[in-house]
């Protein structure tokens, strides 16, 4: 499938080789110091659930953006009190989606692959599943996020 491959994979020797990814779920408890801000990854580890990892980053640094350019472009700094506020302002998405992320990890994911049996879904998803106006709200927030941030800079 691969050829370009094919040396690779003649080095490996058992599936002892191979490595799992280790999933974990966590975040700083402060996102910045003077002269640094972490976003995204560097701030908060996610689930792969729903992939929404680069979504969040990508709120962080509009909302990081949104925050520091104007003080940026009159010549200012990058004060702890900016900093700060960027981190309130994108900590409580977050928690809300490493939350959700996992309940369906541990709630729904990790029941199904330790299950022998057929399995039906949670209560919660065939609600969703059912209710047509329910439909939209789990791709919304996974698209949308929880918290919608929009550049409100202007350009140079």
């Amino acid at each position: 499938l691969a050829p370009f491959l094919g040396k690779r994979v003649d080095e490996l020797r058992s599936w002892d080789d191979i490595k799992l990814l280790t999933v974990q779920v966590d975040r700083l408890r402060k996102w910045y110091r003077q002269g640094l801000l972490c976003i995204g990854d560097a701030a908060h580890a996610m689930s792969p659930v729903a992939g929404v990892g680069i979504n969040l980053a990508i709120q962080d640094a509009v909302a990081a953006a949104n925050i520091l350019t104007p003080v940026l472009r009159n010549g200012g700094t990058a004060t702890e009190s900016l900093l700060d506020q960027i981190q309130e302002r994108r900590e409580l998405p977050t928690k809300v989606v490493q939350r959700v992320q996992l309940l369906i990890q541990n709630g729904i994911i990790r029941r199904v692959l330790g299950s022998q049996r057929r399995m039906s879904p949670p209560l919660i998803i065939r609600i969703l599943g059912a209710v047509p106006l329910f439909r939209r709200i789990p791709a919304r927030l996974v698209g949308l996020g929880y918290r919608r941030e929009h550049v409100r800079t202007k350009p140079a």
